[in-house]
């Protein structure tokens, strides 16, 4: 019997706010987390790219020192993230076997790596850190993650580029389908905002340039984009059944009503032109929650603001949705928080959900003349969803040809 899997806490941390709600309240408000880079490592590199979209409350301000210091930026921002929803849900009171992680990140810890290797080339092996493994290794988030809350079920890790975690809240919603957990906490983290990685993104020509304007950098759908902005953060949810959830008296935002998860085998950094993967994502995530593409209401695209990537994005749709798609009210959050890279979708996907409790889309800024080839009902300001049940989907896309689709409804009881 297919159980429901509803949503009962959420958290994030991005260049919006430090919790869910601030990242909602400004999200809505136009905010664009854009801003110039003052590190010393900028001018020293000479990039050609000196803005980013960093986390605007830093883990260090909420992360004790003796905790931050034995974790990477990515793993901090993880547990930050996960800290609030659990606590958003009530820290339900669950035996450690029923409790699982499903944790994700694109690159994992990026600055662990290249410090542990500045120390050992300026100053030998002896200044290596003893835990620098520990704290690279892409599963960190998901390991910390199940020390901290005493998970025993299983701590998964997602590593799929751009689609890493919806794929991970995807992997959730069937793993307490199979009875393997009754409550999980998905999301993910990234903290890759790091001069190599600056550098690379720059000479694969995928950011904008926009050093003179960085809040109005990021434009999806716009006919002047010209790359994406680089972000950094986390966001968490907290999955559980709906007769546990019931159970305990939780509050409760929003149902998860299925996933897709698709592979174009088409290049390592581009995605078909046809949209053929991403399209079937689409309708294995429908087939899942057991709805028609009809009954879309909402989506939350992935909108990168690249100039091939949001044309291909709208092929794929229109493959599933035929000309409604130019109907249905779609957000590119992208354009206010950056590309989080592996930790993009479940800051997506909470957006995703509170759009769903609040019937209204969240605007995408910056859109001045929309690119008659991403002609998306793109708004730049928030669009009523109305009444009735509502059911949105959020999509993701990453490097090495990855597409992951998460479905959601409304939940009225």
């Amino acid at each position: 019997m297919t159980k429901r899997i509803v949503v009962t806490g959420i958290g994030a941390t991005s260049a919006l706010g430090g919790t869910a709600p601030e990242n909602w309240s400004n999200l809505l408000d136009g905010v664009s987390g854009a801003h110039t880079l003052t590190h010393e490592w900028v001018e020293t590199y000479q990039l050609p790219v000196t803005f980013a979209a960093e986390a605007s409350v830093r883990p260090e301000e909420v992360l004790p020192r003796h905790e931050a210091k034995r974790l990477d930026p990515s793993t901090q921002f993880a547990l930050i993230a996960a800290r609030e929803a659990w606590a958003d849900a009530g820290s339900p009171e669950i035996a450690p076997e029923r409790l699982g992680i499903d944790w994700a990140t694109g690159i994992g810890g990026v600055w662990t790596l290249l410090d542990a290797w500045d120390a050992l080339r300026e100053k030998g092996p002896r200044r290596v850190m003893p835990l620098t493994v520990p704290m690279l290794m892409p599963n960190a988030g998901a390991g910390n993650l199940s020390l901290h809350f005493g998970a025993k079920a299983f701590a998964r890790t997602v590593v799929s580029a751009c689609a890493s975690s919806t794929e991970s809240i995807a992997n959730a919603y069937q793993h307490l389908q199979d009875g393997l957990a009754d409550v999980v906490i998905a999301g993910g983290a990234e903290s890759a905002i790091h001069p190599i990685t600056v550098a690379s993104f720059a000479s694969a020509q995928a950011l904008s340039r926009r050093n003179d304007d960085p809040e109005h950098a990021s434009r999806p759908g716009a006919v002047d984009r010209d790359g994406f902005v680089m972000g950094e953060g986390g966001a968490a949810v907290v999955l559980e059944t709906e007769e546990h959830a019931k159970a305990r008296g939780a509050k409760i935002y929003a149902t998860l009503l299925g996933g897709g998860v698709t592979a174009d085998s088409y290049h390592i950094t581009g995605n078909d032109p046809e949209g053929l993967g991403a399209a079937r994502a689409v309708e294995l995530a429908l087939e899942q929650a057991g709805a028609s593409a009809d009954q879309v209401t909402h989506i939350n695209a992935h909108a990168t603001s690249t100039p091939v990537g949001d044309p291909n994005e709208y092929v794929a749709l229109k493959r599933v949705f035929g000309e409604r798609i130019d109907e249905i009210p779609v957000s590119a959050t992208k354009a206010s928080t950056g590309h989080l890279l592996g930790g993009t979708g479940a800051l997506e996907a909470v957006y995703t959900i509170l759009a769903l409790r609040d019937r209204v889309a969240p605007p995408t800024i910056n859109m001045t003349e929309q690119d008659p080839a991403v002609p998306f009902r793109l708004s730049t300001e928030p669009q009523p969803l109305g009444s009735g049940e509502q059911l949105a989907i959020s999509n993701s896309f990453g490097f090495g040809g990855h597409n992951a689709v998460v479905a959601f409804s409304s939940y009225d009881g």
